[in-house]
C-alpha cells in the first residue's frame, strides 16, 4: 500500500467525500456496549426474522454459544419454513481444531452431525476459502444481516464473544436498520462469493476431505484475483450534512477499503482515536501516525495487555510457538513508544493498555474528529491490508448525531484501561518468561520477527 503522506489535507478529505454514501436514520443506529447484551439481541433479531438470515463470520464454533445459535436458527426455521437462512464461514479456520485445543473434533465434525440431526432442515452453511493456505488469507467480513437489519461485530460466534460462561472476549456491537445497506452486504455475498466454484456446503461427508487438488486451488487463485477488484456496488444517495454510511470491502493493499482508511487518519483537523487488539501496524501506518503528530494532532490509542490477547498462554502451562505472538506485540507497541516518549509526556499521545481480570480484547475502529468512525473487523495490521478479505461501514456524522452514543461507547472502552506513562513500563524482552525470551532473542537477531509480524 503505497500512498503520498504528504498529500494535502483537502485531497484526503475530497476523497472521502466523493465516496458515496447511503442515508441512515439517527433512530434506527444503536450500539451495545457488552458482549451478552449482544448476545441476547442477535438471538431476539434471529427469533423475530421473517425474511432472511445470512451470519457472515470468521468461525461458528461447536461450543455452547455456536450451539445456541444454532437451536436459535432451527427454531424460527420450523416456526417460518420459508424463511432463507445462509452461515458463511472460513473455509480452513473451519477444518481445523481451535489453536491449543487436543480436539480433533473440528467445526466441519460437527456440520455434518447437524445435518445428520436435521436432514429435512434447510440451514446452508458454507465454507469459503479465501486462500489455498489459512495463513495466507482467511474470510474476515462482518456482518449478520436479518431482514433489513445488520447487527455489526468483529465478534465471531462462540462462547467467549457471546459471553456465555464467565470468561468473554470484548468487541464492538452495532445494530443498524438499514434496508438499502442489508442489500447491498446481501448482493455481494450472492454474486462475488456464493457465485463462486470454490463454495463448500459444509454438512455434507464430502466436507470432511482436507486435501486440495490443483484444479481447486486455481479456482481459489481466480476466486481471489476477482475480490481484489470488486466492491460493494450501489448508489449513493446521501448529501454532506446528512448522517450517512459507506459500506466499504477489499482484499489486497491497494483496495478501496485501505485507501479509505488511510485517508481517515490523514484527515484528521484534531484528533484521532484508534484501537486494535495487536500492535502490529504496518510501516505507512506508522509513519503517518509520526507525521501527524509533528503536525501537532492528538492521538489515542487503545490497545490490548497481552494477557487480554487470545493466543496467551500463562508461563505455568507448556511452552508452544504460538504463545510467543502476544510478546512480540507488546515489543512492537513499546519500540514504538520509545520513539514517541516526548509525545506522551506532553500528553499529545495517549496510549491506554486493556485489562480485565483473563478476559480478552476484541476491539477495532477509528474516529476522526467527531465526525467519522469506521466500524470494521480489520485489526490494522498487515495480515488484515494485504492477505484478508475485510469490509467495514463508514460513518460520516457532520451534525454530530450520534456523538452521546459514541462518547458511551469509548468510555466503556476506556472502563478497563490504563493509561502508559513511559514505554518502560512494558517488559523487556529480558524480563519475559525464560523459553520466550530465548525464541524472541533468536529470530530477532535473524530478523524473521518482521517476516511473522507480515503474517500474522
Amino acid at each position: 500500500m503505497k500512498f503520498n503522506i504528504l498529500n494535502k489535507f483537502d485531497d484526503h478529505k475530497k476523497f472521502l467525500i466523493r465516496l458515496p454514501k447511503i442515508v441512515q436514520r439517527m433512530d434506527y443506529f444503536k450500539i451495545l456496549y457488552s458482549p451478552k447484551e449482544f448476545s441476547n439481541e442477535l438471538l431476539y433479531a434471529i427469533s423475530r426474522a421473517c425474511n432472511h438470515i445470512c451470519l457472515v463470520t470468521l468461525y461458528l464454533e461447536s461450543d455452547q454459544g455456536g450451539k445456541r445459535i444454532i437451536d436459535a436458527l432451527f427454531r424460527v426455521k420450523q416456526i417460518r419454513p420459508k424463511i432463507k437462512i445462509r452461515i458463511l464461514v472460513d473455509w480452513h479456520r473451519a477444518k481445523r481444531s481451535r489453536i491449543g485445543s487436543s480436539k480433533e473434533y473440528t467445526n466441519v465434525d460437527w456440520y455434518v452431525d447437524l445435518v445428520n440431526k436435521y436432514p429435512n432442515t434447510e440451514i446452508a452453511i458454507y465454507g469459503i476459502p479465501i486462500n489455498i493456505n489459512e495463513v495466507l488469507g482467511v474470510l474476515h467480513l462482518k456482518g449478520f444481516i436479518i431482514d433489513d437489519q445488520i447487527l455489526y461485530s468483529g465478534a465471531s460466534l462462540s462462547d467467549e464473544y457471546l459471553h456465555v460462561n464467565t470468561k468473554y472476549r470484548y468487541d464492538r456491537y452495532h445494530i443498524i436498520r438499514n434496508r438499502q445497506l442489508s442489500n447491498i452486504m446481501l448482493d455481494y455475498i450472492d454474486k462475488e462469493l456464493l457465485s463462486s466454484r470454490v463454495i463448500n456446503k459444509l454438512g455434507c461427508e464430502s466436507s470432511l476431505s482436507k486435501k486440495l487438488n490443483k484444479y481447486r486451488k486455481n479456482d481459489i487463485r481466480l476466486l481471489r484475483r476477482n475480490l481484489r477488484r470488486v466492491c460493494y456496488s450501489y448508489q449513493g444517495n446521501a448529501t454532506y450534512n446528512e448522517l450517512a454510511i459507506a459500506p466499504l470491502v477489499g482484499l489486497g493493499k491497494n483496495s478501496e477499503l485501505n485507501q479509505a482508511i488511510y485517508h481517515l487518519i490523514c484527515s484528521s483537523k484534531n484528533k484521532i482515536i484508534l484501537c486494535t487488539p495487536y500492535f502490529n501496524m504496518p510501516n505507512i501506518l506508522v509513519n503517518t501516525l509520526i507525521y501527524l503528530l509533528h503536525k501537532g494532532k492528538n492521538i489515542e490509542i487503545i490497545v490490548g495487555d497481552k494477557i487480554a490477547n487470545d493466543f496467551y498462554i500463562p508461563s505455568s502451562k507448556p511452552f508452544t510457538l504460538i504463545s510467543v505472538l502476544p510478546y512480540l506485540y507488546e515489543l512492537n507497541l513499546r519500540y514504538f513508544l520509545k520513539k514517541l516518549q516526548s509525545y506522551i509526556d506532553n500528553k499529545q499521545l495517549i496510549v491506554r493498555m486493556w485489562k480485565e481480570g483473563d478476559n480478552g480484547y476484541h476491539v477495532k475502529g477509528i474516529w476522526v474528529d467527531d465526525e467519522w468512525q469506521l466500524l470494521t473487523g480489520n485489526n490494522l495490521n498487515p495480515r488484515s491490508l494485504r492477505f484478508d478479505l475485510e469490509n467495514a461501514l463508514l460513518i460520516h456524522d457532520p451534525c454530530k448525531m450520534l456523538l452521546n452514543q459514541n462518547n458511551k461507547e469509548l468510555n466503556t472502552i476506556r472502563m478497563h484501561t490504563s493509561p502508559i506513562i513511559h514505554y518502560t513500563s512494558l517488559q523487556h524482552i529480558s524480563h519475559y518468561p525464560e523459553k520466550v525470551g530465548q525464541f524472541l532473542n533468536r529470530i530477532c537477531k535473524l530478523r524473521f520477527d518482521r517476516l511473522i509480524n507480515r503474517i500474522l
